[in-house]
């Protein structure tokens, strides 16, 4: 049984354009990728579902630091959601790698690996994925 609700609200602008209205106040222009006939410089719904992995094994990484008592220096993530079309034509995201960068001082890399384990378990996001989550860390100890 549910217990936490998120609500967003989208309204058509025109063509492939729209607004998003989120439930905790942000509000942005989105639009179909250019390659399906939207428009450049705007959020599109695969940014989106990229971005929100990328985003919620980020702030888990940051409470499992802290559960794990490390000293986080930085932590930088770049991601890539790779789709694969099936024969019926449909979509789906096969799979979503992260790069993580970490630094951290005074720790052992295996700390910072059960952290980062931790934080994919937690998220939210990233248990939701339907395809495969791939996380290919850059550890730095400093």
């Amino acid at each position: 049984m549910p217990t936490d609700r998120y609500e967003t609200t989208v309204t058509w602008k025109g063509e492939n354009r729209g607004h998003l209205r989120c439930g905790n106040g942000p509000e942005m222009e989105f639009s179909a990728p250019p390659e399906l006939y939207g428009h450049a410089g705007v959020m599109t719904p695969e940014d989106a579902f990229v971005g929100a992995v990328n985003m919620c094994v980020m702030m888990m990484f940051l409470w499992a630091a802290q559960r794990f008592k490390l000293d986080l220096v930085s932590y930088e993530c770049h991601a890539e959601g790779q789709k694969r079309i099936e024969l019926d034509r449909t979509e789906i995201f096969a799979r979503v790698i992260l790069w993580p960068k970490i630094k951290v001082r005074k720790a052992d890399d295996e700390r910072v690996r059960r952290a980062l384990e931790s934080a994919t378990k937690y998220s939210l996001v990233a248990n939701s994925v339907k395809g495969d989550l791939i996380i290919e860390p850059e550890i730095t100890i400093v």
